[in-house]
């Protein structure tokens, strides 16, 4: 979980000259705000401190970008409910959200880290309240984000959200609007007036949301999809109930330094289901606004059974659309289109589960196909990938500047994943009474793997839904942890068999041996084992740890993740008897069934 002691900044990451405080305030209870001249120390604010907003927003702020979303509301009306809400749904799903405070502002002009963030920001959320005329604050910004707006040539959007009004009381239409905004006119004078009024009228005719009309959660849901869609796939989609890991999130970010030059390729690397993915989704969300271009290609390894140039062509019609990147004739013709345009744009690109080298030579090529201060991510079972790029790099004599790098992901924290497991099981963050034991010993038993976490998490979600309610669901439960005994959930096990399915036959003999026998346990007889079976283990082992299947501690022990551990022996159970006798399996690891075999073996002899 996240630490709350401030150990280290966030904004250390991408050397801001200011902190991320300044993008989003702090606020206070006074109404008028006009008054608290000894707050105003920055017109955008000081920094909240609820865990949304806190260390992780920091995390990829530098000084000058663009803010994605503006947020305009009238703070007693909707700060602490519907907005806070929202921001913080923005926020999970990775947008750079300005948050305003009208409260702390004083003066009659817009100015400051206010303007700048107005001027800056590329989608303006206004939402209209009761008593949102009644502050010149709001008017004034609703009056600058239309100016900004109109002339944008279409580059900047505003997407009102009527809270408690309707429609008509924002166009001016009936009293409610008109009257708070005359007591204005003896400060601000009649032509000042007529500029909100103005304002408020264009902006109450744009396509927006009528919250009367719909639910809070499904608006917000919908804000947030509408926002997906206005800023060009600059953000892709994470999971509905996502559990951050900060310290990796902040390892990566420091991996990648986005404010250093230099092309940078990174390797995220790790066995399946671990949350490769995940992790560079939200790193891609929160660092997109860096970049001139970005794309992310999901899913490469099953996209390219297809062939690679139709993932050339996705790739480049990021950056320049759909017409030129359907003239590519063939994949060489790719490779010369993405170094031509990529070449003279600073890019961030995701390759997601690369497992060939050829993938990357044909989407990515080298790093002289970028211009200074791109990104290249690729996530991959298997660590040999980037071999190849490291290769191309040193040859080039560039690696001074451009540098090849690689993180191990770690595996998920207890804490974390049974607050993961609790939100697909119970759609809460804590086991509900009388099912913690269960709800501990599930997530023990799956080695706090998110993939297998999620898929049973859920699965005890919709089988309890339909569960008739005179049976005892506790019993569904146990029935779980047992079944997890004869091995991985089938989407488990489906994820894991990739990294297996590719392993040449040899290799398979020692995985399933490390599997069945030998997990935590020292190399030494079981090497000499696999020598005098023609196994050559030096090399299979090599392989095994490169795609992520084992991994070796304390110098000499193999080690295995429980789940990966378990396919090994579901496969030799299920999928892999003796081929001298089909009824017979060709290795037994479970000391009274080997007893019971001998014992068997002896009375048939005597």
């Amino acid at each position: 979980m996240m630490d709350k002691k401030r150990n280290f900044g966030w904004g250390q990451l991408t050397k801001p000259k200011r902190r991320r405080g300044s993008e989003s305030t702090s606020r206070t209870n006074d109404a008028s705000g006009e008054e608290n001249e000894a707050l105003r120390r920055d017109s955008a604010s000081t920094s909240r401190t609820d865990d949304v907003s806190g260390e992780e927003n920091e995390a990829f702020n530098t000084s000058g970008t663009e803010y994605d979303v503006f947020l305009s509301f009238r703070g007693p009306d909707t700060r602490n409910n519907f907005t806070d809400c929202l921001y913080r749904r923005l926020r999970l799903a990775g947008f750079h959200v300005f948050l305003d405070n009208e409260e702390l502002r004083v003066g009659k002009e817009i100015g400051g880290e206010l303007l700048k963030a107005l001027n800056k920001s590329r989608i303006y959320i206004p939402i209209f309240s009761h008593n949102y005329a009644a502050s010149s604050w709001c008017l004034r910004e609703v009056a600058h984000l239309e100016k900004c707006t109109s002339k944008s040539n279409g580059k900047k959007e505003i997407l009102p959200i009527f809270y408690d009004v309707d429609p008509d009381d924002v166009k001016l239409k009936t009293e409610l609007y008109k009257n708070a905004i005359a007591k204005h006119e003896e400060k601000f004078g009649p032509d000042e007036l007529k500029r909100w009024e103005a304002a408020l009228v264009k902006v109450a005719r744009l396509k927006g949301w009528d919250l009367k009309r719909k639910g809070q959660g499904e608006l917000i849901e919908l804000v947030v999809e509408e926002v997906f869609c206005k800023l060009n796939a600059r953000y892709v989609s994470v999971p509905k109930y996502l559990i951050e890991d900060h310290p990796q999130i902040k390892a990566i970010a420091e991996k990648l330094e986005v404010d250093s030059n230099g092309v940078r390729f990174l390797s995220i690397h790790g066995g399946g289901g671990i949350g490769k993915t995940v992790l560079a989704r939200i790193v891609f969300n929160r660092l997109s606004h860096h970049f001139d271009g970005v794309s992310f290609l999901n899913d490469v390894r099953e996209s390219s059974k297809c062939g690679l140039i139709d993932l050339q062509k996705k790739l480049l019609s990021s950056f320049v659309g759909s017409v030129i990147a359907h003239q590519i004739k063939d994949i060489e013709d790719g490779m010369r289109w993405i170094k031509k345009v990529c070449n003279t744009k600073k890019c961030l690109i995701v390759l997601d589960d690369l497992d060939k080298k050829e993938q990357l030579e044909k989407l990515a090529g080298e790093s002289d196909w970028f211009d200074f201060g791109s990104r290249i991510i690729i996530t991959t079972r298997d660590k040999s990938i980037m071999m190849t790029q490291v290769e191309s790099s040193n040859e080039q004599g560039q690696n001074q500047i451009n540098r090849v790098l690689s993180y191990e992901v770690r595996e998920m924290k207890y804490g974390q994943a049974l607050k993961l497991f609790c939100k697909h099981a119970f759609r809460r963050d804590s086991p509900i009474e009388g099912y913690d034991h269960l709800a501990e010993k599930i997530v023990r038993r799956v080695g706090m793997l998110p993939l297998a976490v999620e898929v049973i998490g859920s699965s005890l979600y919709c089988e309890g839904l339909v569960q008739e309610e005179h049976l005892d669901k506790i019993e569904l439960w146990k029935d779980t942890l047992k079944q997890l005994d004869e091995g991985p959930y089938k989407d488990v096990r489906d994820a894991l068999m990739i990294s297996y399915d590719r392993l040449e036959p040899k290799h398979k003999e020692v995985f399933l041996d490390i599997a069945c026998f030998f997990t935590n346990e020292d190399q030494t007889y079981p090497i000499i084992m696999w020598r005098d079976r023609n196994y050559h283990p030096y090399h299979a082992i090599s392989i095994l740890l490169l795609r992520s299947l084992i991994k070796t501690r304390d110098g000499k022990k193999f080690w295995m993740h429980d789940q990966v551990r378990d396919l090994g022996r579901y496969i030799v159970l299920e999928e892999y008897p003796c081929k001298e006798n089909p009824h017979k399996f060709s290795r037994v690891w479970i000391q009274e069934d080997a007893l019971k075999l001998l014992e068997e073996k002896r009375e048939i002899q005597t």
